[in-house]
């Protein structure tokens, strides 16, 4: 049982950014339409949605682009997109209304209480984290989402069946999240260590960049048995 009063270390930085007229305006009227306020009770993903789709879950959107571009080539699928930077909520919202995507959902809060508090148990059919924060230096390498307490949890609300899908350009954290989802028991590596990037997975211009100047990206892919 999830302990309310248990404290978790934070991987990211609240960071507020610079809401340029666009994206305030996207958060003033997006929100009310698209996002989903965060309370300390399970979320109904169907009625959230308002019907019966395959629902994934992402963490750590961004500036929201790469989410929208999936969204837009599955439309058959609905995603629930958690992040904490005010501007990317905002950009993100922007983008839901220029694209005209019904199958986007948003949620502006930590994500580890997110899917403690909201998410039930074997609610989900996929899970994406594509490029979260390295933390790099060894001091803070702790604050990594990617760790066995936090996989447990992602996996039991997955159903059987269900995929996880990591992405990362940091080659020691990629080998840590190979680890890591190696290691559980309910996790099924899909290919041979690392995968192919699937053809959903659009190329982000940070990433398009880093392959030019020759830097890796390592994608992982594993079902839930």
């Amino acid at each position: 049982m999830d302990n309310p009063h248990h404290r978790h270390i934070r991987s990211f930085v609240l960071r507020q950014g610079h809401f340029s007229e666009a994206q305030t305006r996207a958060m003033e009227e997006g929100m009310p339409q698209w996002g989903v306020e965060y309370r300390h009770e399970l979320l109904d993903l169907t009625q959230t949605f308002g019907r019966e789709a395959p629902k994934v879950l992402e963490i750590g959107f961004g500036m929201g682009g790469a989410t929208a571009e999936i969204a837009q080539t599955r439309p058959d699928t609905d995603f629930l997109g958690i992040e904490v930077h005010g501007p990317g909520v905002g950009n993100m919202l922007k983008l839901i209304s220029e694209k005209q995507l019904s199958n986007i959902r948003v949620v502006r809060h930590d994500a580890v209480e997110v899917v403690e508090h909201m998410l039930p148990l074997e609610s989900l059919d996929g899970f994406h984290l594509y490029f979260p924060d390295p933390w790099p230096k060894k001091r803070q390498q702790k604050r990594r989402l990617v760790q066995p307490e936090f996989l447990d949890r992602i996996v039991s609300r997955l159903k059987q069946g269900a995929y996880v899908h990591m992405a990362t350009d940091w080659e020691d954290y990629a080998v840590q999240m190979l680890d890591v989802l190696s290691a559980h028991p309910a996790l099924r590596n899909t290919a041979e260590g690392y995968a192919p990037r699937p053809e959903w997975r659009p190329l982000t211009k940070f990433e398009q960049r880093g392959l030019n100047l020759g830097h890796g990206v390592w994608d992982l892919m594993f079902v839930k048995r």
